[in-house]
């Protein structure tokens, strides 16, 4: 055969790229660029095995990568009918985890993408708790699936990147007595909204660590307990008003935050859609 004429015939179940992605990287390993990259994605019955192997010739390899086991079969016999070299790129892998880790495969086609649009999805999450982090854009709080609010130094941003991990695009904005919330938040629907408070002489300590890390006066406003509590009174008012619930995050992590969260959603029917890891 000359390696003019070499025709790669990739054949999935599932899209291929995978698939397709390691016969160019194993080529790229060579100084050769005369072949012919075929690919032949979710073939999934007889026919469309059929098809595929009757165009195939002398010059073609068939590499694949299916899990579903009748059509691999079938694929396989016709490979062998016919004496074309063919490589199977899944199979010794899955023998392998099958082996070391006494299960069984699902043996359903596609669940790599699946997994690749979940990821992105909570890409998109990340992305859209850092744009709408500390009200920075108003204009999130309706594509939001949550909204935090609260006070200075509650938790609102590490909360916001939790729950974005779980792909949940959350907004958060900050509560100040001298600075009107945006009139997009009392746009937003009320079971969307979580309040977040805390205790006050435990909110000193946090504020004063953030005052040091800052270089400045450890007797800021900021971090007096008059002030503090004139900030409480204010967000507590509001979130009346929203008529919100509202977690007290100063005992708890923020996982376990982000799960009081999660919950009251449920409790309330709020769907807030792809609470998943």
């Amino acid at each position: 055969m000359e390696t003019q004429d070499l025709k790669l015939f990739i054949v999935s179940d599932s899209v291929g790229e995978t698939a397709e992605l390691v016969v160019r990287a194993a080529l790229s390993q060579f100084d050769f660029h005369s072949y012919e990259i075929r690919r032949f994605s979710f073939v999934a019955d007889r026919d469309q095995v059929m098809e595929l192997m009757d165009e195939a010739d002398e010059d073609s390899i068939i590499m694949f990568t299916m899990v579903v086991p009748e059509v691999r079969q079938l694929l396989v016999e016709e490979i062998r009918k016919r004496n074309l070299p063919s490589v199977d790129l899944m199979s010794n892998l899955m023998e392998l985890f099958e082996k070391r880790l006494d299960m069984k495969p699902i043996g359903e086609a596609g669940l790599i993408r699946r997994l690749d649009e979940q990821y992105f999805r909570r890409i998109e999450a990340i992305e859209f708790a850092v744009k709408y982090d500390d009200g920075k854009d108003p204009r999130g709080l309706q594509k939001a699936d949550i909204v935090l609010i609260g006070i200075s130094r509650t938790s609102k941003t590490p909360l916001s990147m939790y729950l974005a991990h779980r792909n949940i695009k959350v907004a958060n904005v900050p509560l100040v007595p001298e600075v009107s919330p945006p009139k997009e938040l009392f746009e937003v629907k009320p079971q969307k909204i979580i309040g977040l408070t805390t205790d006050p002489y435990k909110l000193i300590e946090i504020r004063k660590e953030r005052i040091k890390a800052l270089g400045l006066q450890d007797n800021a406003n900021y971090a007096s307990i008059q002030r503090i509590i004139e900030e409480l009174e204010y967000a507590d008012a509001l979130m009346k008003k929203f008529g919100c619930p509202v977690i007290d995050v100063s005992a708890r992590a923020v996982e376990e935050s982000a799960s009081i969260i999660l919950e009251i959603c449920r409790e309330i029917g709020y769907d807030v859609g792809l609470m998943k890891k």
